[in-house]
């Protein structure tokens, strides 16, 4: 997730992020009322969402072990900016979402930020068919029971399908 704080670029990879709805479209993101980007999320009512590769797992990660509070993060990747121009968005992400705030939801030690989408950016090469293709963009995820960065697999079963002829 990326905000403008205090006038600089600030990224902080997260483990819960979401569709929060399709029409119109949003996202939800969970971070920790502790953490230095929710004043930016605040102060400029806008958010990224980024979403690395697998080889910018080391980068992603140094990004969760410093804050931003103490360090200045804003040169560890590529920066540009989109429509809304105070939402940092990483060059060398596959993809990236450009939000709006919608609302901040207080959720016990966490604030769920859901915003609006405005704008999604990505290259012609991760794309198959017009729409973000998994296996070329390879995203990575964290597992917080091993604390482990994943990479997706191969596909398992199509969705929605799968369960038609399932017997209970």
């Amino acid at each position: 997730v990326g905000a403008n704080v205090n006038g600089k670029a600030n990224f902080l990879p997260i483990a819960w992020f979401m569709q929060a709805a399709r029409r119109p479209p949003k996202v939800a993101v969970a971070l920790n009322r502790a953490h230095y980007t929710n004043q930016g999320i605040k102060e400029n009512k806008t958010f990224s969402v980024c979403i690395p590769s697998e080889d910018m797992v080391a980068a992603t990660d140094h990004c969760g072990l410093v804050s931003g509070s103490k360090a200045d993060k804003s040169g560890v990747f590529e920066v540009f900016y989109g429509k809304l121009k105070t939402a940092p968005l990483i060059t060398e992400c596959p993809v990236n979402i450009e939000c709006s705030l919608d609302k901040v939801v207080d959720n016990g030690s966490n604030e769920l930020f859901i915003g609006n989408i405005v704008s999604t950016y990505t290259e012609e090469k991760y794309l198959t068919d017009g729409a973000v293709d998994l296996k070329k963009t390879k995203p990575f995820m964290l597992s917080l029971n091993d604390h482990q960065y994943h990479v997706l697999g191969k596909p398992k079963a199509k969705a929605w399908n799968v369960g038609k002829n399932f017997k209970p």
